[in-house]
């Protein structure tokens, strides 16, 4: 499950849809990003972060709330929270359809889990841009990341250099717009404030690989701002073979092409709503 491992920084890469789990050492914590999917994996991290965490405490890092990002939270029932103040606040009818979710994809594959299904209580809600929090000589620093879903976070690790970017600047997969396709964008283009603000050296997808070269993920934000703008443009010129063209060359097209007809139907109701 291991993709790299350099010095205090660990990335896990579930063989579920290439989720991403990091894990940095710090002299004082143990710093779990998403901790997921399958129960041996969760495992796998588990185990791993008692290994190395002596008497550090362990703080979780949710990037955002769909399922299959807090599905591991429980796992580590000593744990501090770190999340989006709009994660913290969620209301309770989308923290139920997420742990539903959790429920269902459980039982289609008859798993059982040796820790409870809960949601995740937040101990450190982290509001605006720029908002840091000191773990011992560390610091998360973190931006708001709306568009994916609602309570998206970016996180910088300092001193390390790992931006944790949660459902963005992915290489397996395009925009899977949940929220809003503006609010999208707009995260998107936080991207350079981030890498000039910050000395960069890992960047962390959600969901594929990992990249130190900071050109590499300019060129995969370009393509997804290039995606989402495109599909608005073809969308409001009603050229729907142009829009199902847009999705040619997607890594997994089969089960990629129902997110990309959501996206569609996102920005039509989106455009039906801002012409009233």
């Amino acid at each position: 499950m291991l993709r790299i491992e350099d010095g205090a920084v660990k990335v896990f890469e579930s063989d579920l849809y290439r989720t991403t789990s990091t894990v940095v050492v710090t002299d004082t914590h143990v710093l779990v990003a998403d901790p997921c999917w399958l129960p041996r994996e969760v495992e796998e991290i588990r185990a791993y972060v008692e290994r190395v965490r002596g008497d550090r405490q362990v703080a979780l890092l949710f990037t955002h709330s769909d399922f299959d990002h807090i599905i591991g939270w429980r796992a580590f029932p000593d744990a501090i929270v770190v999340a989006s103040g709009s994660f913290a606040r969620s209301p309770a009818a989308e923290r139920e359809r997420n742990l539903q979710q959790i429920r269902e994809f459980d039982d289609k594959y008859y798993l059982k889990r040796n820790y409870e299904i809960a949601f995740p209580n937040v101990d450190h809600p982290m509001d605006g841009d720029g908002t840091a929090l000191a773990l011992g000589d560390a610091r998360l620093v973190c931006y708001q990341a709306p568009g994916h879903n609602a309570d998206g976070m970016m996180t910088v690790v300092e001193p390390y250099g790992i931006l944790i970017a949660g459902d963005y600047l992915s290489d397996a997969e395009f925009p899977f717009i949940f929220h809003g396709s503006a609010d999208y964008e707009e995260t998107l283009l936080k991207f350079d404030a981030i890498a000039e603000r910050h000395d960069i050296k890992l960047f962390v997808p959600g969901h594929g690989s990992t990249s130190s070269d900071p050109a590499h993920m300019r060129a995969r934000r370009d393509a997804d701002l290039r995606y989402i703008r495109e599909l608005r443009r073809l969308i409001q010129a009603g050229d729907e073979e142009g829009a199902a063209r847009l999705i040619a060359d997607a890594p997994f097209p089969l089960n990629q092409r129902k997110y990309h007809e959501d996206n569609a139907n996102k920005i039509r109701q989106e455009l039906a709503d801002a012409a009233r």
